[in-house]
C-alpha cells in the first residue's frame, strides 16, 4: 500500500506536513488533537525519517520521570546549563519556550497518545559545565510491539542495519546488551541469548523484519501508530514537488506520487518537516568545514534528507543561513563493507568509551579524551585534521580488548573477525609497528603514544586528555574495571586499527523560523502559512550537544508547540515569541 492506508489524498485539509519523522508527527498530532484535518506526505516508501534510525532519547528538563524517580533539578538550572552550551548563539525566548512547554509536551503525547517513555540514567554531556547535572534530564522512547501497526508495519523504516544483530534491536540500557555480551560466560546470559534468538528467528519468517523494537525506531512507529489511529493519512512515496502560493501566502503544494502529481491545498498551513540537509551534497560542501577542504563525510541519516525544506523555503523567501561554528551534529562512523558490495555506515556510539581502546590520527598521535560525547569527538576530529585533506581518526586496541567489547560494527567473542579483516574493514598487525605500516599510520609516533598511554592506564589514570573524569565518561564504560571504568592499557598483541572518519546524525542550521514556527523572511517577517520543524528548523542548541536526546527533545516539543499555533491556541510559546519581537524592535 504505497499511497496509503485509509483513503486517496484530499485535495483539501488544515494543514498539509512535509515529512514523517518525529517533528512532522508530532505536529501533526497536536494539530489533529486540537481538531484540525492533517495529512502527511513522505517521499521516501518508510516513514520515520531519522527517527527511526535513533536511539530515541529526548532531553526534556523538568520531566515528570525524573521528578517521580527523587531526581533533584531546577528550571533555572537548565536554563544556565542552555546558556552556557549556546554561547553567543543563547536564544532566550525559544529556550524559555522550550523549558516551559517541554514538560507539558511529555504529559500530553504520554497522556494522550500511544507514544510512552521510561527514565534513562544518562548525565548531561558535560555534567561539570554550570548547570549540568549527573542524571534526569534525558528519557527514552519505551519498547514497542511493531504489529501493533498492522498492515504498515511494512512502511515502518527499519533500524539503521548496521547497529542491530541480523535485524535484532536492543540498546545499552537493557538487558539485551549484558546478556549478549556474557553470553560466552554465562550460562544464564546464554539462555537467554538462545531464547531471544529464536523467538527473533521466527519474527523474520513471520513479518521480514524483527517486531520487538526499541529506541528511535519504537518512537516512531509509536508517532505512526497514534496518527494513523486519528485517520491521519500517511503518504508514502509522495514527494512535495513545489509550494504553491496565492497573494503572498503559501497555501499548498504540488507533490507528486504513485497516483501521478496533484496539489494538496492547505486553509491553516505548510509544515516542512524534511529531514534537514545532511545528504545535500552541495549544501553540506559550503557548510561543513572538513567538507570545504575536500574532505570525506559518510552520513547514516536516511538518504531522503536532502534538503528539500530548506530548497523549497528559500523559494519563497526564507532565509538557511549557515551560521553555527559546529552546523551539524557530529557522529564519528566507520564505512562497513557489505556482501552486496555496498557500504554500510556504523556510528560510534559504544565503543570509545571502553577501557583499552584509544583514537589516534594518521600522525599517530591522540588528539582529545576518546569517552566524550559523538559530537565533542567529531569536532576535534575536524579541528585536528584542520591541515589535512583527509578528516578521520583510528580506533586502536589489543586483541583481548577486542575480543571482550568488540569495535564498531566488530562483534565480541564469538562472533569471527576473519571476515571483517579480509573485506579491509579491520587492519590487523603483531606489533604496532606493523599495524602502524598496514593502516598508513606513523609507526614511530604510534608506539611512542601507546608507550604514554599506558604510562597512566596501569594506574587508571589518563593526564593527558582526562578520560574517566565526568560522568557522561563513565556512563557507557566498564564499571568492572577499576579504578577507572574507560582506561586501560594496550597490551600484549596482536593488535588492530579501525578507520573513523565524520559522519553526522542530522544537521543543526537550518530555516529560520518565530519560536512558534512560523518560516522567515530575509527580513524577519513572517511568510504567511508556511511553518518549519525537526531538523529543517534551526536547532534551539546552538550548534551545541548538551546532553543525550537535545535533537528530539527540542524537535517534539517545537512540533508540540507549532501544532498547537496552526490550531490557533495562545500559550507561552507566543509570549516567548512576543518577547523575542520585542527585543529586536
Amino acid at each position: 500500500m504505497n499511497y496509503n492506508t485509509h483513503s486517496p489524498a484530499p485535495l483539501t485539509c488544515d494543514v498539509l506536513v512535509i515529512g514523517s519523522g518525529a517533528g512532522g508527527l508530532s505536529t501533526a498530532i497536536t494539530a489533529r488533537k486540537h481538531g484540525l484535518d492533517v495529512v502527511v506526505i513522505e517521499k521516501e516508501a518508510y516513514f520515520g525519517g531519522t527517527t527511526a534510525f535513533s536511539g530515541g532519547v529526548l532531553w526534556i528538563p523538568g520531566n515528570r520521570h525524573a521528578r517521580a524517580n527523587g531526581v533533584s533539578d531546577t528550571r533555572e538550572a537548565a536554563k544556565t546549563y542552555m546558556r552556557n552550551e549556546t554561547g553567543a548563539f543563547y536564544d532566550g525566548a525559544a529556550v524559555d519556550a522550550f523549558l516551559d512547554t517541554g514538560p507539558q509536551m511529555l504529559d500530553f503525547f504520554e497522556r494522550e497518545t500511544e507514544v510512552k517513555f521510561v527514565p534513562t540514567l544518562y548525565p548531561d554531556y558535560h555534567p561539570n559545565v554550570g548547570g549540568g547535572v549527573d542524571i534526569g534530564r534525558s528519557v527514552v522512547a519505551a519498547p514497542f510491539d511493531a504489529r501493533g501497526l498492522g498492515d504498515d508495519i511494512a512502511r515502518l523504516r527499519p533500524p539503521l542495519k548496521t547497529i542491530t544483530f541480523i535485524g535484532m534491536m536492543f540498546n545499552s540500557s537493557n538487558a539485551d546488551l549484558k546478556h549478549f555480551f556474557n553470553a560466552t560466560r554465562s550460562i544464564k546470559s546464554a539462555a537467554y541469548v538462545a531464547k531471544r534468538l529464536a523467538s527473533h528467528l521466527k519474527d523474520l519468517a513471520l513479518y521480514r523484519r524483527g517486531v520487538q523494537i526499541t529506541s528511535g525506531n519504537a518512537l516512531a512507529a509509536r508517532l505512526a501508530k497514534t496518527a494513523l489511529s486519528l485517520a491521519i493519512p500517511i503518504h508514502t512515496n509522495t514527494a512535495a514537488q513545489e509550494l504553491m502560493v496565492s497573494d503572498k501566502r503559501v497555501t499548498g503544494a504540488i507533490v507528486k506520487g504513485p497516483q501521478g502529481e496533484m496539489r494538496i491545498a492547505a486553509r491553516r498551513g505548510v509544515v516542512l518537516a524534511c529531514g534537514g540537509f545532511s545528504h545535500d551534497v552541495a549544501r553540506i560542501a559550503h557548510a561543513y568545514p572538513h567538507m570545504k577542504r575536500g574532505g570525506e563525510h559518510c552520513s547514516p541519516v536516511p538518504k531522503g534528507n536532502t534538503g528539500d525544506g530548506a530548497r523549497m523555503a528559500e523559494s519563497v523567501g526564507a532565509r538557511v543561513p549557515i551560521r553555527y561554528p559546529q552546523p551539524a551534529a557530529w557522529m564519528p562512523v566507520s564505512r562497513v563493507p557489505m556482501r552486496d558490495g555496498t557500504f554500510g555506515v556504523f556510528p560510534h556510539l559504544l565503543d570509545r568509551y571502553k577501557p583499552g581502546i584509544i583514537g589516534v590520527t594518521h600522525k599517530g598521535k591522540r588528539f582529545t579524551n576518546e569517552a566524550n560525547s559523538y559530537h565533542d569527538v567529531g569536532a576535534a576530529m575536524i579541528e585536528a585534521c584542520r591541515d589535512e585533506k583527509d578528516t578521520a581518526m583510528w580506533l586502536i586496541c589489543d586483541h583481548a580488548t577486542i575480543r571482550k567489547y568488540g569495535l564498531g560494527y566488530a562483534k565480541p567473542a564469538p562472533v569471527p573477525l576473519g571476515p571483517l579483516l579480509r573485506n579491509g574493514y579491520l587492519v590487523k598487525g603483531r606489533t604496532l609497528a606493523e599495524l602502524a605500516q598496514r593502516a598508513g599510520i606513523d609507526a614511530e609516533a604510534l608506539e611512542a603514544t601507546v608507550r604514554i598511554y599506558n604510562e597512566g592506564a596501569t594506574r587508571g589514570e589518563d593526564p593527558e586528555f582526562r578520560r574517566g573524569s565526568t560522568s557522561f565518561n563513565r556512563y557507557l564504560a566498564d564499571p568492572e574495571c577499576k579504578p577507572n571504568p574507560c582506561v586501560a592499557p594496550i597490551a600484549r598483541g596482536p593488535y588492530y586499527a579501525l578507520k573513523v572518519v565524520m559522519g553526522d546524525l542530522g544537521t543543526f542550521d537550518g530555516i529560520t523560523t518565530a519560536v512558534t514556527g512560523e518560516v522567515l523572511d530575509a527580513r524577519g517577517a513572517v511568510i504567511d502559512g508556511l511553518y518549519a520543524v525537526g531538523n529543517d528548523r534551526a536547532s534551539v542548541m546552538g550548534g551545541n550537544y548538551p546532553g543525550a536526546g537535545i535533537t528530539l527533545g527540542p524537535i517534539m516539543t517545537f512540533g508540540y508547540i507549532t501544532g498547537r499555533r496552526l490550531a490557533g491556541i495562545a500559550d507561552n510559546a507566543t509570549s516567548a515569541q512576543q518577547r523575542r519581537q520585542s527585543e529586536t524592535v
